[in-house]
């Protein structure tokens, strides 16, 4: 391992000997090296199990972090504290009890890891039983009972499901079980042969198709205290012995689960345990400064006494809840073990102590610092991040003039003389000066701080076309108009059954659409409650038709504007460079498949020839920047000037940052424009952009003034583009004439969406979220002083911080003062847009170190800031704010993996209008991750989208749905463009099969829903294959139904190229078996293929007047795939 040299050096250390010898109860180790001297001990200790307690959440996190970077992720856990209040009605995450449940089991049963990191709340809190419930373990090949394990995961905590979404989910279909466990980095499928689980292997939530194999898994239960037997027993007599629990003894009696169950974990347990009565006997317990985790618990006990009052009241409960606590005393825990104290300094004399210094390197002089240290002869490693980051590490120190190298196995290679790169993301640098040894961090080296949070992942499911369709929800048949959904329904004609969709319409008509036409009907978007169309006569003809001529008044213009963008003479950029991957490698997490996506459509619209003008429409949070700075970087290496626009002097203070940080190894001159700079440095930056020495400006408005003059402007970045009024959008338009320009938005304003929806600006999508993201938890009500307390101690109990929102400057001062009186502890700041610039930003940066707990701020936070630590917020007055600006300043917590809450509250007794209710619900409603697109698709319905080019406002999206409104403006466009309308020709199929999706084979309607949409659209047989390859992979074996299904819409691949619009089968009973007769029309054959069809099928005929052909499949075992075949043949002749 690359760490091993170093750690065998520390091994002679007398700090490192003094840890293995319990009768030694405190030694001295600088912070920097307390993650060195751990893992020291650990490699000497061999096979002993290491439990660390820290007293705060970050710096477990930190060593936890530092820990698994030089021992090995397999060697290293996490036990966290549950990230809920006493007595608050919400569990704790399933990933964090699923985590508690796997230390604690693992700890029990032996098993790996050999060091557990915790916090020192984690440690005080009481534990559920651990031993009546154990893992389940499935093997490749193994024989398991489906519903017998089915029946285990339920009890286990499991949550059944359709589909699988979240973690703690389990879905059943047919042969296969799909489970998310709480443990895993991504669900697990395991498919049955019989009994036998022929495959095992890890799916994609974002297309639900199997990206890995495994050979074993492990899944723990989901729930920390569940109703076992004897938790059931233990609630049934607290029945009696404590009646004002009644309720809930009842439903955990009754072996019921229920959110916040586990607050009332210490009546349910017969004794208090922790997890430390876990470890195993040999274990050694190393706890770092203790005298700070004493005061810690202290802390925890008073924040308890204080909120259990107030939370036991929401489970109409009184004081008989303050009986008992949660938490044990700290002294209960000191006494439990024999520990040694980590001290980072002591005053005592002699005691055992590792020398070891802090040493940040200067980013800006690399060279410098690492030559000093060679030159003293000191081994120098350098940790990179990833191995993705190694080339690019090893290339920004040779560009010093250092020569640097992968550390190697074993030797040594020229460590006087050369750095060595080690692969690790290690959180601080330290110097062994005794030792002569030197570790640096790439942040050290490269000027980046390192996020903590969890690298992005595959997340949440795409949305599909039908997701929110539901029985009742209004959608638009292109042919018949608005109607209401019923649902889909089987009809038989004759023995053979078939699925149709059900739409309802004005006096209560009804319509059976076949399932292979989906595509005609759509969801209806444009008004709540819109009036349903009249079967029959031309009232929604006529409609269509007035929509269609107003849309011809505003398309002229559309097309100008279209037209001049393509023949607009731009900058066609050259492709990658190796530079350009050393900046992407460097990226410290994984793209999602939406970022990748995304990345590649800038890419080629910015190498070709006409301006790229494309919107990246993503939730906070969803990678937007990063796409924006690798387009940036391309921009840059073709001598191009690059501006970013924001709206606010902090999001523009946050990107110079961000974008310095990722460009500061290559000569790139990045500058920010905005107020927190002098009247001399913005001059400074003004001359500099019109010479061309500056490479990268980041400003606000101030970008737009006339004075701004660049040398050779490239590419436009709009940063939250919802933020800029038309008059910045006129000079906008000045600047884009012929530039590349990129806009990003979470929320983009109707008109914006609209004209990208209708393919006048080029559109991408990020739907999936970063790994383990929480949905926010939204609260939405009138403003009380209880629900405030309750929300920031919360906050202050898990180490956290708050914005709280107040959007007038007039008495803003007046609301942090009152929050001082009603959370006293609480270190409270203010900041607001007419502060001065000096105090505005020592605030911001004093709140972003930790300096303060809570931010009392109107909405400037609004825009892009990104503060891992913030997850709570308080709105008051949210009645006021819009729907855009709710999603966004939402969106400002819940940036890691923690649970967030957010708090929208209205004044006590004000009366809401109907649009402040319509936004409220809206928001309060829209709590997934990733509803930044539904919320602004929403706000269309609210607000309309106006007219695209000038100020009017458009009512004729209401008449027909956005979608087909979208559709109709599409169609003018290539009209006037002289394009050939692209419309698929509907082909009728009428065969004597059963061809449908069972029930029992896809039981989810959207589903079910999406399916025949998908077979509908498809265009080729490759389509149709890898819809059946991912029915296999997904649903399991295919039922005779559904592949008739199939093979229907194969028949229709096939007979739309040979112009066929016609298919009716029918079939003959004989004595000696059945005739199968298809007639297509309207075809056209060749006497040769009319003779060879006779020929292989007796009793065929061809009527050629009528281009009618009557094809014959005589005892045939297939007669469908025996028409695909057909139909094949034919084709390949035609292309002939």
């Amino acid at each position: 391992m690359s760490f091993e040299r170093i750690l065998d050096a520390l091994g002679e250390e007398e700090a490192v000997v003094a840890l293995a010898r319990p009768s030694i109860r405190e030694v001295s180790v600088p912070e920097c090296a307390q993650a060195w001297a751990i893992a020291a001990y650990v490699r000497l200790a061999k096979g002993k199990t290491v439990f660390v307690i820290t007293p705060t959440l970050l710096e477990a996190s930190n060593l936890y972090s530092d820990l698994r970077a030089i021992l090995g992720v397999e060697q290293v856990e996490l036990f966290p504290a549950w990230e809920t209040l006493p007595f608050e009605r919400v569990s704790p995450t399933l990933q964090t009890m699923g985590q508690r449940i796997k230390v604690a089991w693992e700890l029990q049963n032996s098993k790996t890891p050999k060091v557990v990191i915790s916090p020192i709340r984690a440690v005080t809190q009481i534990v559920a039983p651990n031993n009546e419930i154990q893992p389940i373990q499935i093997s490749l090949n193994e024989t398991i009972d489906l519903q017998d394990t089915l029946e285990k995961l339920i009890q286990m905590g499991y949550r059944r499901v359709a589909q699988i979404e979240n973690r703690g989910e389990v879905a059943n279909r047919g042969s296969i079980l799909d489970i998310y466990p709480t443990t895993a980095e991504a669900p697990i499928r395991i498919d049955l042969w019989g009994d036998e689980v022929e495959r095992l292997g890890q799916f994609s939530i974002s297309d639900q198709l199997t990206t890995s194999k495994k050979e074993k898994i492990w899944i723990f239960p989901a729930r920390e205290l569940l109703p076992s037997e004897a938790v059931k027993e233990r609630a049934s007599r607290l029945a009696s012995t404590a009646p004002w629990g009644l309720p809930h003894w009842e439903k955990i009696a009754r072996g019921e689960t229920f959110n916040g169950m586990e607050s009332w974990l210490p009546w349910i347990v017969e004794r208090e345990e922790t997890i430390l009565d876990y470890l195993p006997n040999s274990s050694r317990v190393f706890f770092i400064d203790p005298d700070r985790s004493k005061r810690k618990v202290e802390e925890i006990s008073r924040d308890e006494s204080r909120i259990i009052p107030v939370l036991s009241q929401t489970w109409d409960i009184g004081t008989e809840a303050l009986s008992k606590r949660l938490h044990v005393p700290f002294e209960k825990i000191f006494a439990q073990l024999p520990a040694t104290s980590i001290s980072a300094f002591s005053e005592i004399e002699g005691l055992p102590a590792l020398r070891a210094q802090n040493r940040q390197t200067a980013a800006n002089s690399p060279e410098l610092e690492l030559g000093d240290f060679l030159t003293q002869g000191y081994s120098v490693y350098a940790a990179a991040n990833s191995k993705k980051s190694k080339p690019a590490l090893i290339s920004l120190i040779e560009r010093t003039g250092l020569q640097a190298a992968p550390s190697k196995e074993g030797g040594i290679i020229n460590s006087k003389r050369m750095i060595q790169i080690i692969e690790g993301p290690i959180s601080q640098g330290v110097i062994f000066p005794f030792k002569k040894i030197a570790v640096i961090p790439e942040d050290n080296l490269t000027g980046r701080r390192r996020a903590m949070r969890v690298k992005a992942g595959k997340g949440s499911i795409p949305k599909v076309f039908h997701e929110d369709l539901a029985v009742g929800s209004y959608v638009v048949h292109d042919h018949h108009g608005v109607a209401l959904y019923q649902g889909i329904v089987s009809r038989s004609i004759g023995a053979i059954e078939r699925d149709y969709l059900l739409l309802e319409y004005r006096k209560r008509d009804r319509l059976y659409v076949p399932v292979e036409q989906i595509n005609q009907v759509r969801p209806y978007t444009g008004g709540s409650h819109p009036p349903l169309s009249r079967m029959g006569g031309g009232d929604w003809h006529k409609t269509k038709t007035r929509v269609r001529s107003e849309i011809q008044e505003i398309v002229q213009s559309l097309v100008k504007l279209y037209q001049k963008r393509l023949t607009t003479e731009g900058h066609a950029f050259l492709p990658d460079t190796p530079w350009q991957r050393e900046v992407e490698d460097s990226f410290p997490f994984q793209e999602t498949p939406d970022q990748i996506a995304a990345i590649k459509e800038v890419k080629e619209d910015m190498e070709k020839r006409q301006p790229m003008d494309r919107l990246i429409c993503g939730d906070v949070g969803f990678g937007k920047t990063e796409i924006a700075l690798r387009a940036a970087f391309k921009a840059i290496q073709d001598n191009k000037q690059v501006a970013l626009l924001v709206p606010t002097t902090l999001l523009a203070q946050q990107h110079f940052q961000t974008f310095s940080s990722r460009l500061d190894a290559f000569p790139i001159q990045v500058e920010v424009l905005s107020r927190f700079l002098t009247s001399k440095e913005k001059s400074r930056v003004v001359n500099q952009l019109s010479t061309g020495e500056v490479d990268l400006v980041i400003g606000t408005h101030r970008l737009l003034s006339n004075d701004i003059a660049f040398r050779d402007l490239g590419l436009l970045i709009v940063d939250e583009e919802q933020r800029f009024g038309v008059k910045h959008k006129e000079k906008l338009k000045e600047l884009k004439a012929s530039i590349d320009v990129l806009t990003l938005s979470a929320t983009p304003i109707p008109r914006t969406l609209e004209m990208s929806l209708t393919g006048i600006r080029d559109l991408t999508t990020l739907n999936t979220p970063p790994l383990d993201r929480q949905p926010i938890l939204t609260f939405v009500g009138e403003y009380e002083e209880k629900i405030v307390i309750t929300a920031i101690r919360r906050e202050l109990l898990r180490e956290g911080q708050v914005f709280f929102v107040h959007n007038r400057v007039a008495d803003i001062e007046m609301m942090a003062e009152n929050l001082r009186d009603l959370v006293p502890e609480a270190r409270i700041a203010v900041a607001h847009g007419q502060m001065d610039e000096g105090k505005l930003e020592k605030v911001i940066v004093g709140f972003w170190e930790g300096a303060y707990d809570v931010l009392v701020c109107t909405t400037i936070i609004e825009s892009g800031i990104d503060m891992p630590t913030v997850n709570t917020l308080i709105v008051s007055n949210a009645d006021r704010l819009g729907l855009g600006q709710l999603h966004q300043i939402r969106g400002r917590v819940g940036r890691s993996d923690s649970r967030a809450y957010a708090y929208l509250l209205s004044p006590k007794g004000t009366s809401l209008s109907d649009t402040a209710y319509e936004r409220l619900r809206t928001v309060g409603e829209a709590t997934e991750l990733g509803s930044g697109f539904k919320i602004a698709m929403r706000d269309l319905e609210i607000r309309g989208s106006g007219n695209l080019l000038g100020t009017g406002q458009s009512g004729h999206v209401a008449s027909v749905g956005y979608d087909l409104y979208c559709q109709l403006v599409t169609e003018e466009v290539a009209a006037l463009k002289g394009e050939p309308p692209e419309s698929v020709k509907e082909i009728s199929i009428e065969l004597p099969i059963a061809a449908q999706i069972p029930l029992d084979y896809i039981a989810k309607e959207n589903l079910r829903l999406e399916a025949y949409r998908r077979l509908a659209v498809s265009k080729d047989m490759e389509d149709i294959a890898k819809i059946q390859d991912e029915w296999v992979d997904r649903f399991g074996a295919i039922p005779e139904p559904a592949k008739n299904l199939l093979s229907v819409a194969r028949v229709r691949c096939e007979a739309r190229k040979l112009d066929i619009v016609e298919i009716a089968g029918r079939t003959l009973e004989r004595n000696n078996g059945s005739k199968w007769i298809a007639k297509m029309s309207p075809i056209t054959l060749r006497p040769s293929e009319v003779i060879r069809a006779k020929r292989i099928y007796p009793g065929s005929v061809f009527k050629e007047p009528l281009r009618e052909l009557h094809i014959v499949f005589d005892h045939s075992e297939n007669p469908i795939e025996d028409l695909v075949n057909f139909l094949q043949e034919l084709n390949s002749h035609t292309s002939r």
